[in-house]
């Protein structure tokens, strides 16, 4: 059972691997994203592996079985290890994208709200709500005003509501790449370290 989840591990980068492309960003992103999220397969395969040799060989301290489990463990810290840059560098892309998208959004909406207190905007309103009959005839110049400002304003609410929802997406997806692919990393570094070393010491 172990060795099927190492083999896994295996098989699913391979399926990347055979892409290859490292110069192109994309696919460095990918690789990388793909062997963070798949190592804790190969670390609780890894573990089956150790603990049944320790269960099964228990005078025996340095078996076939625990140096293999060493020399996974000790690979797979060192891949992860060389992966954090990439992982990094994919946190700081992935910032800037993001703050370029919200300044665009932000931009459109400071833009909206310096439209909506120009008097020409809001009379252009007012004639085009009175060509296609959204106002009646016999409604006051107040009314007309009154009913093109409250449409003025719901279009900024539904654009302030817009730019929030696109912030806080932009903050949890951050935090998502942070802390489960940078720190995980680091985290998964830590463990298939210790296991490496407690297979042979």
């Amino acid at each position: 059972m172990g060795l099927t989840l190492v083999a896994l591990l295996a098989l699913q980068m391979l399926a990347v691997l055979v892409l290859w492309d490292w110069s192109a960003e994309p696919f460095r992103q990918l690789v990388v994203e793909r062997l963070i999220n798949q190592a804790p397969m190969a670390l609780v395969g890894l573990l089956l592996m150790y603990v049944s040799s320790r269960l099964e060989h228990e005078g025996d301290d340095r078996t076939p079985l625990l140096w293999t489990v060493c020399i996974i463990s000790g690979l797979l810290a060192v891949l992860l290890t060389a992966s954090l840059p990439v992982a990094f560098g994919g946190d700081q892309i992935l910032q800037e994208q993001s703050d370029q998208q919200l300044a665009a959004k932000r931009g459109q909406l400071e833009m909206a709200r310096q439209q909506s207190r120009d008097p020409a905007v809001l009379q252009q309103l007012i004639k085009q709500a009175e060509s296609s009959g959204q106002v009646p005839p016999t409604a006051t110049e107040a009314q007309k005003t009154q009913a093109a400002r409250a449409f003025i304003d719901r279009q900024l609410d539904q654009l302030e509501s817009q730019y929030k929802q696109a912030e806080q997406s932009s903050r949890i997806t951050l935090n998502q790449r942070r802390w489960v692919g940078s720190a995980g990393a680091v985290v998964l570094i830590v463990a298939f370290t210790i296991l490496c070393l407690g297979s042979v010491l």
